[in-house]
């Protein structure tokens, strides 16, 4: 079972998604496997986005990340990270496919609403940064036999 980390962004928090976020990640038989509201740090920004640093959009995206709190979400399931950045939609809002997340409801890109780790060798990382092994749950829904096929 593959994990992803998603970041339901300032943004997404202050226009009242959070539910709405998390519905469409559900209905794609994503299982939430750790969630927690955070108000994110300075420094746990800079080391999530340390590979932006130096470019022109750097400090602008550390100050948007910490502005506010956001929620932050271990989803699982079966290809966990295509699924879950195909439910996000473009990074570009404009570029975004309707029933997308970013689709429906974004509008600029440094708004964009939502981040979702971009590899598996990505959420690996980015899980370790925001959740502790204690805070992440191994567990079964009793449909999960009728959204995964046994392999």
């Amino acid at each position: 079972m593959e994990r992803t980390l998603i970041i339901i962004k300032p943004d997404a928090v202050q226009r009242g998604l959070i539910g709405e976020i998390i519905r469409r990640f559900e209905n794609h038989g994503l299982r939430i496997a750790g969630m927690k509201l955070v108000q994110v740090s300075r420094e746990l920004a800079a080391e999530h986005y340390g590979e932006h640093e130096g470019k022109s959009f750097y400090e602008g995206l550390l100050d948007y990340i910490t502005a506010s709190p956001v929620v932050v979400m271990a989803l699982e399931g079966h290809a966990a990270v295509q699924i879950a950045r195909n439910t996000i939609g473009s990074t570009k809002p404009a570029e975004s496919a309707p029933g997308s997340i970013r689709g429906d409801f974004g509008v600029d890109v440094g708004r964009n609403l939502v981040h979702g780790s971009d590899s598996v060798k990505s959420a690996e990382r980015e899980l370790k940064l925001w959740f502790r092994p204690e805070e992440l749950l191994d567990w079964q829904r009793d449909t999960d036999r009728w959204i995964f096929e046994e392999n």
